[in-house]
């Protein structure tokens, strides 16, 4: 069992050449989901692909940061997950009231896409995939998506409730034939009979004791997943200078306040008339230091 609240665990069938992995959100998704009130279809959208999310972010070697974009312009029109090489991770959705009693990602988004974007200080632009939303589900459109760019087959079980997310991955490696034929479709209908209740309860050694016990598994330590996204004072004081005096002022008069939200770290800023006036103010000026006289 994991020390940690939020995880990921690799694994591998050692005899087979399937290697996998088991993700489990529960702090960390109840921290993106607090003061949102998503309906549960929206809800289970961002935490399955919070999830694979994670799955893939895990395999980052270096630094930088992968963010997972679905647009549409159905009920959905976005939702954002990004998450670093060190598994900090953080999201939303926008959606209107219009998503509350719909199901699959295709009633959800419309004619949406989905973008996978790889930020690294080494790039001079983030690489970019536009991935085609060939499924009804999340986890439908990754399998299909990696075992097209992996050239490997891949298979992605998800769950979701208002306390967790989790995710179960499995991927076929290149001497799995050489090694059992017949195991990929075997694993594959294990893990098919794994109940979302089980995935999102169990703890990572009884699920794969419970799918696999006749199979030589390996398991791997636990990396933590982490929502580690402080308020950023100095970015949004530097953004509202840059609107100018005369723009806040006129907010003010109409609102009283200046709220903005940050919806992918999900914080709030609140500024009032004094806050304003601080932005704007002038430091006193020191005299020259050759023109100081010391007493």
């Amino acid at each position: 069992m994991s020390d940690f609240s939020s995880y990921v665990q690799r694994f591998l069938l050692d005899d087979l050449d399937i290697r996998g992995a088991i993700v489990k959100l529960d702090d960390v998704w109840r921290a993106l989901l607090e003061n949102r009130d998503y309906p549960p279809a929206v809800r289970d959208l961002l935490g399955a692909t919070g999830a694979i999310t994670t799955v893939i972010g895990g395999n980052l070697k270096q630094p930088g940061r992968l963010t997972v974009q679905l647009q549409g312009h159905g009920p959905v029109s976005l939702l954002v997950v990004d998450i670093t090489e060190a598994l900090n991770l953080r999201g939303y959705a926008k959606a209107s009231p219009e998503a509350a009693g719909k199901a699959g990602i295709a009633e959800l988004l419309g004619d949406g896409q989905l973008l996978l974007s790889l930020d690294m200080p080494e790039l001079r632009h983030p690489y970019q995939s536009f991935v085609p939303i060939d499924g009804n589900t999340v986890a439908e459109v990754f399998e299909h998506y990696l075992t097209q760019s992996e050239q490997q087959p891949a298979a992605l079980h998800t769950a979701c409730s208002g306390s967790a997310a989790a995710c179960l991955f499995l991927q076929k490696l290149p001497d799995a034939d050489k090694k059992d034929p017949d195991g990929w479709d075997r694993i594959t209908r294990l893990a098919a009979t794994l109940r979302d209740d089980e995935l999102l309860g169990l703890p990572v050694d009884e699920i794969l004791t419970r799918l696999f016990h006749q199979e030589t598994v390996r398991l791997f330590d636990a990396r933590e997943v982490s929502h580690q996204w402080p308020h950023d004072w100095d970015k949004v004081r530097n953004m509202l200078r840059s609107l100018g005096r005369a723009e806040l002022d006129a907010m003010l008069a109409e609102h009283g306040e200046i709220l903005i939200h940050d919806d992918l770290s999900n914080h709030e800023y609140r500024l009032g008339p004094d806050e304003v006036a601080a932005l704007f103010a002038e430091p006193a000026a020191e005299p020259p230091a050759e023109g100081r006289t010391l007493h």
